[in-house]
């Protein structure tokens, strides 16, 4: 894309002024046909995101991100801290899907899917054009003093703003400590849970603060995601972009005259009209080119075609489109870069989905007592003493457990407890136990043993541990 001569906008952000003070921006209210489409995406997503707390598949939370517990659910299945590196995995996953995205796309998923981006654009901004009008009323509203009118309509909208904060910070909390918990502590009354009443209260502000004062900064200087666009994006990715070639001509833009022939006077087909200007949520000139601030939310895109509608010109001034689109009229191709990043994406999707089947509903862990040695028993018998921990990944408890010593021969004995006991659903069961071996068929002073987990007769799982024997045996 041709470089605009005078550079100085990419200076500073557009959202402050050359005092340095904020730049407060007015969107004119967005219509159109890429809006329309946004809004059933927003309006779906919306709905997954305080759903998915409140569904369970196979008894477990849909989505949980339990960290103080270090509990994960992702789509149903649940994920352990013994599971950690597959939560790893489905997180990198997560960001080579994103990075694939914005390397063809820009900054879509910015534009079509990011939360801030949703509840900004489709839930606090239509509050506020509902309550306080479009542009050119907002901004009479700001400019005129606090009278009657100025302080209802604020208060009425702030009002609003904070019983959103509020819910959205109540289903952050359910994605944390988990819905069940949430709606026990609500229907126990808050007071009596304050260790959670604070954190929401805390996480309500913060919420609020975001949507009612900070706003479009958070795309433009809080959000990574925007400078990092800067070192995927090249000239084949396709971006919210103005056609300069077309809309600037030979002689640039020029104001519209009606029956004024712009081509033989060689003007482009932009009228100047700063329409595309008005309804940018993070208020940039998108004729400057591909700037961070841009969040692809094509807003200018149903404002210029509407624009080129009125004046029987050609739709698709402002478009999505890659600048070797405009300039050379390239269509989309992958790239070598494209073919890494899906290559890639593959095979950990394939490697994610085998560890999932490989994995186990129960996870054993046998460890010996710390600082315990071993201790020599009658008819040449070698005790170790271990602790044992198992974990049930599943919804239902597992009945009728049993450990054996599978390896050596030898005796495995719990303590303080039956051979068999019940390891409860999502939960732990852990004790203490002693193994036995003569001293006669160990093989040094570190042997590794295997212990089988039993379910009745079904071996579910299998661990080693460490025993300890004398190093002079014989």
């Amino acid at each position: 894309m041709e470089t605009p001569e005078n550079e100085n906008f990419r200076d500073s952000i557009g959202t402050i002024t050359e005092e340095g003070k904020r730049a407060w921006v007015f969107p004119k209210q967005p219509s159109g046909w890429y809006y329309d489409k946004r809004k059933i995406v927003s309006y779906f997503l919306l709905a997954f995101l305080f759903l998915s707390p409140f569904i369970k598949l196979n008894g477990n939370q849909f989505l949980m991100f339990n960290v103080l517990e270090r509990r994960f659910n992702i789509f149903g299945f649940p994920f352990w801290p013994q599971d950690f590196h597959l939560f790893v995995v489905s997180m990198i996953i997560g960001v080579i899907f994103i990075t694939l995205f914005t390397v063809a796309f820009g900054r879509i998923f910015c534009g079509w899917i990011c939360p801030q981006t949703i509840f900004m654009e489709m839930v606090f901004r239509r509050i506020e054009y509902w309550i306080e009008g479009d542009r050119n009323k907002q901004r009479k509203l700001d400019r005129q003093p606090w009278n009657a009118e100025k302080i209802k309509k604020r208060l009425w909208k702030w009002s609003i703003f904070l019983i959103i904060s509020f819910l959205i910070a109540n289903v952050f909390l359910a994605y944390l400590i988990g819905s069940d918990k949430l709606l026990r502590y609500i229907s126990d009354g808050p007071f009596n849970h304050l260790n959670t009443l604070f954190p929401l209260i805390i996480f309500t502000a913060i919420f609020y603060f975001v949507f009612a004062w900070f706003r479009e900064q958070v795309c433009i200087i809080a959000c990574p995601y925007g400078r990092l666009q800067g070192v995927l994006l090249d000239t084949k990715s396709i971006v919210v972009a103005y056609d300069h070639k077309r809309g600037e001509g030979e002689n640039g833009r020029k104001k519209f005259r009606k029956n004024e022939d712009r081509k033989a006077l060689g003007h482009g087909d932009c009228i100047d009209c700063l329409q595309c200007v008005h309804v940018c949520p993070t208020g940039i000139d998108i004729r400057n080119g591909t700037q961070l601030e841009c969040v692809n939310c094509t807003a200018c895109i149903d404002e210029c075609d509407h624009i080129m509608e009125s004046i029987n010109l050609p739709k698709g001034l402002i478009r999505y489109a890659s600048e070797e689109n405009i300039v050379n009229h390239a269509p989309f191709k992958l790239t070598a870069r494209m073919k890494g990043y899906i290559a890639v994406l593959f095979i950990l999707t394939g490697l994610l989905t085998g560890m999932l089947f490989l994995r186990n509903d129960v996870e054993a862990t046998v460890l010996r007592l710390p600082g315990q040695l071993y201790e020599h028993k009658d008819n040449n018998m070698i005790s170790n003493v271990f602790t044992y921990k198992l974990v049930n990944k599943t919804t239902k408890a597992i009945k009728d457990v049993t450990l054996r010593l599978m390896s050596h021969k030898g005796t495995l004995k719990l303590v303080a407890t039956s051979d068999s006991f019940t390891v409860p659903s999502q939960g732990i069961a852990e004790g203490t136990l002693f193994v036995e071996i003569n001293n006669a068929v160990l093989s040094g002073d570190r042997n590794k043993i295997k212990i089988g987990v039993y379910q009745d007769d079904k071996l579910i799982e299998t661990t080693s541990a460490n025993f300890l024997g004398p190093r002079n045996y014989k």
